[in-house]
């Protein structure tokens, strides 16, 4: 497994660098194809990748913008991934981007899984793939401990998970590692010293441990303090 590790000197510099990246991606991918999916996370992190990305000049109204897993929360909950795009990512001119969603009124997680995924499906591969680390080395909403862990890391993993962790308020819902790795553009995002020994205490784990090893390969992680 090989990926390259960028470092920046500080975390604004990361975020204008990054969002001019994944831009670049996007657009070389709308040379080839008709429409391309760019897949990111929620949290705190990724925001001011956000307020940059968003002002990028680009046919946004031929990208499909999909979370990478999402709480079980309604979308204007403080804790939706989903309200963070919609205030952050999908405004300005990325506004004409269709969001693909990861929630279904009415229905809880289980039940919404399928469909939800069959919307998916159909816009796969991911063209251009951002994805978070946390200090417990998870990536989107696979834990390490999580209930359905080995299913999502699975070569037959379907494309939507339901996962419930410990230590997790919500049940949510996860793109698997199939889906994520099979990305055709892969960039990390972590700040941070507690993260940075996390990433390197990933190396040689079974992604049953360190579960971002199972999307590490042929990726670029962006790291500041």
């Amino acid at each position: 497994m090989s990926y390259t590790f960028l470092e920046y000197p500080d975390r604004d510099m990361l975020a204008i660098d990054l969002a001019n990246q994944l831009a670049g991606d996007l657009r070389e991918a709308l040379a080839h194809e008709d429409r391309a999916v760019l897949a990111v996370p929620g949290g705190t992190s990724p925001g001011p990748v956000f307020d940059d990305l968003c002002a990028a000049d680009l046919d946004w109204s031929r990208v499909d913008v999909l979370l990478t897993d999402e709480r079980w929360v309604a979308p204007d909950h403080e804790r939706s991934n989903t309200r963070l795009l919609r205030e952050r990512l999908l405004v300005d001119r990325a506004a004409a981007a269709q969001l693909l969603p990861l929630w279904a009124e009415g229905q809880d997680c289980d039940a919404a899984a399928e469909t939800l995924a069959a919307r998916i499906e159909t816009e796969l591969p991911i063209a251009v793939l951002l994805l978070g680390m946390g200090a417990d080395m998870h990536t989107a909403s696979l834990f390490p401990g999580a209930d359905r862990l080995a299913e999502g890391l699975s070569a037959r993993a379907p494309i939507l998970l339901p996962m419930r962790a410990p230590g997790a308020p919500e049940p949510r819902l996860t793109l698997t590692a199939p889906v994520l790795d099979g990305a055709l553009r892969k960039h990390v995002l972590i700040f941070g010293e507690e993260k940075r020994q996390a990433l390197e205490a990933a190396r040689g784990k079974a992604p049953e441990d360190a579960p971002i090893n199972a999307v590490l390969d042929g990726a670029k992680i962006h790291w500041a303090k």
